[in-house]
């Protein structure tokens, strides 16, 4: 699989969808299309220059594959530099650099045929499972998909009119249920925060877990990590868990590492950090008293290291540890299987050995 990379690409659309949250459709040129074809569930990872800073934030594909197009939906954060200036500023015919798409929160074509797939989603955490229920949905008349979306209020739900429509298009293989934490619904299994106790009553009575071949969890990190563990215990095996974050839960640590400074002092300790990037060899030395991570002594010598989120969710710094051995803080985007080939995340992997060799390219 090849590495993924930034190219420039022209908005074609931006289209509102709740007062918060915008559709945004690149248009992809023909020399380009072998690079961003995906299968649902995939992200891309958007970088712009804004006063000044670059900014780089990571969004899920929220359409089934369509040649010539992609698109992501962008919710406006509070203080969020990127989504605020993407939901305002961002018009039609402006352009930005798209990382190729990339992540493993999804399915072929061959686990979409007479299979039944369940999603939870919370606020933009549906943008992957618009894209993951349509398609499964359009190739097998025999697959069923049935999503549970919350929110806090009617007016924050994204999508609406598309998911209505889905409905509309698939009546029978298609269950939605429509939860809001802060409205009153009709239905009171409907109505309030998902915690356990509601959880395990949905599991009891609209979404029984053995019926289920796959689940698709996205949203923010409680509600994630609550449904996988009430899922396991149901019975349910790991591997047929798959689940994306768009927070971590932890908005009081640091966002990661972005190239700052590091200064090697003389008699020091360090450690020496080797990688293999578009087939160059880099070597840089840093401090073990700093606590770098591979990712930031890498970027204090190739400004084209690649990274977005920098908190362990995206999985776009990922690369393949050769040599030494590290520490990684967080990880919440490698499957088990990548880390038994030895992959880590460099923008959380932090050296442990005198010596440590990565390689992006593999």
């Amino acid at each position: 699989m090849a590495r993924a990379r930034f190219h420039s690409l022209p908005v074609a659309e931006v289209r509102p969808l709740t007062a918060a949250s915008v559709e945004v459709t690149f248009a992809v040129p023909d020399e380009l299309r072998g690079e961003y074809d995906y299968l649902p569930g995939q992200h891309v990872a958007l970088r712009a220059h804004v006063d000044g800073r670059e900014l780089r934030r990571s969004y899920s594909l929220c359409r089934p594959p369509e040649p010539g197009r992609i698109s992501v939906a962008i919710k406006r954060d509070l203080g969020g530099a990127f989504s605020t200036w993407a939901t305002s500023e961002l018009r039609p015919g402006d352009a930005i650099d798209v990382m190729s798409p990339q992540g493993t929160f999804t399915l072929d074509s061959e686990r979409m045929q007479d299979r039944h797939i369940a999603g939870i989603a919370a606020g933009s955490g549906i943008t992957p499972l618009m894209a993951l229920a349509g398609s499964v949905l359009a190739a097998s008349s025999t697959s069923s998909f049935t999503l549970v979306y919350t929110n806090r209020t009617a007016v924050d739900v994204m999508f609406l009119e598309e998911l209505a429509d889905l409905k509309d298009r698939y009546p029978a293989r298609l269950a939605l249920h429509h939860v809001l934490s802060r409205e009153q619904r009709s239905a009171p299994l409907l109505s309030g925060r998902i915690d356990e106790e509601r959880l395990r009553r949905m599991l009891d009575t609209l979404l029984p877990p053995d019926t289920v071949d796959e689940w698709f969890l996205c949203g923010p990190f409680e509600l994630v990590q609550l449904c996988r563990d009430v899922l396991e215990e149901y019975g349910v095996a790991r591997e047929r868990i798959h689940f994306e974050l768009f927070t971590t839960g932890e908005p009081g640590e640091p966002r990661g590492d972005v190239g700052h400074p590091v200064v090697v002092h003389e008699g020091e300790r360090t450690a020496e950090i080797e990688f293999r990037l578009d087939g160059l060899t880099s070597t840089v030395t840093t401090p073990v008293d700093a606590n770098e991570s591979v990712l930031n002594a890498a970027l204090r010598v190739r400004p084209d290291v690649p990274f977005a989120c920098t908190g362990g969710v995206c999985g776009t710094c990922r690369a393949r540890l050769v040599s030494g051995d590290v520490r990684m803080t967080e990880n919440y985007a490698l499957e088990p299987e990548e880390l038994e080939r030895g992959y880590v995340l460099t923008c959380q992997s932090h050296p442990l050995t005198d010596r440590v060799v990565v390689d992006y390219d593999v």
